[in-house]
């Protein structure tokens, strides 16, 4: 059984949480999020607290069950806090700056990389190589921060390319002169 699904979400005063037609809605301080349940997934609403159900019939809807209670829990999160990632930018000449809502990156290829950051993304741009992607949505988020990393990946002999902020590189040893 899910020990995940079980657990209540505990809702803050300042968050309001709708069920519609199949879709729950999350209200807070940041913005609004939705999300369209699964038919075998039912929304408990009291004052302070959101409970997932289903019927505990197949392992399936137990896991839908945990899968959903966490993703209500993230947008719970997202609109009282948000959600935030960071990335660097590593290598002889690698910059960045924001250009209106988009980021223009230099990465080593002959032409600069133009990135158009989607709708409810926040970029900011720190020193020319610190890019800091803020969201109350935190799919968006790691998917942007993803298809920003993809751009340039980080190489592992001498580290150049877009890394996470806490992602460590493991580097690989060259190749050695050839003598005996």
């Amino acid at each position: 059984m899910s020990r995940i699904g079980k657990k209540p979400i505990q809702l803050l005063e300042k968050v309001k949480a709708v069920v519609k037609n199949k879709q729950i809605i999350i209200d807070g301080p940041k913005g609004s999020l939705n999300l369209d349940l699964h038919p075998d997934i039912d929304v408990e609403i009291t004052k302070e607290v959101i409970k997932v159900t289903t019927d505990l019939s197949d392992r399936q809807k137990v896991a839908l069950q945990g899968l959903f209670r966490s993703l209500i829990a993230n947008m719970v999160e997202g609109v009282v806090n948000g959600f935030e990632k960071k990335l660097k930018l590593s290598g002889i000449g690698y910059r960045s700056e924001l250009k209106g809502k988009d980021l223009v990156l230099n990465l080593g290829f002959s032409n600069p990389v133009d990135f158009k950051v989607p709708d409810g993304i926040l970029a900011r741009v720190d020193k020319n190589t610190e890019i800091t992607l803020t969201g109350i949505d935190k799919a968006l988020v790691g998917q942007t921060a993803a298809n920003l990393r993809a751009l340039r990946p980080p190489e592992p002999y001498k580290g150049k390319g877009i890394i996470y902020a806490d992602e460590r590189i493991i580097r690989k040893v060259g190749k050695t002169a050839g003598g005996e």
